[in-house]
C-alpha cells in the first residue's frame, strides 16, 4: 500500500478513535489505551511501525468486559482496519 492511500485511512481511523474516546460509558482504560494508540498512529515515522504500535495498545483492552457492546464493535473494527493496511 503507498503512503498517500495508507495516510487517507489513517484518517478515518483517528476519527473513530475521536468518537470511543469522547464517549463517556467507555471505561477510562480503554480511553487511556485508544488515546495512546492514536498518538502512535500519529508519530513520526514509518506508517507500518506506527500501525503495529497502536494495535498493540488497542488489542489489550479490546475484550475488557466492561466496554459497551457498540464501543466493541468500533474498537473491532478499528482493529480491523489497522490490521488491512499494515498488511
Amino acid at each position: 500500500m503507498d503512503e498517500k492511500r495508507a495516510s487517507e485511512l489513517i484518517a478515518q481511523i483517528t476519527k473513530q478513535m475521536d468518537s470511543v474516546t469522547s464517549d463517556t460509558a467507555v471505561p477510562k482504560n480503554v480511553r487511556a489505551a485508544v488515546t495512546e494508540a492514536k498518538e502512535k498512529l500519529n508519530a513520526p515515522g514509518d506508517y507500518v511501525v506506527r500501525i503495529a504500535g497502536a494495535i498493540y495498545s488497542i488489542d489489550n483492552v479490546s475484550n475488557d468486559i466492561n466496554l459497551p457492546p457498540q464501543a466493541r464493535t468500533t474498537i473491532w473494527s478499528i482493529l480491523s482496519a489497522l490490521e488491512s493496511i499494515k498488511d
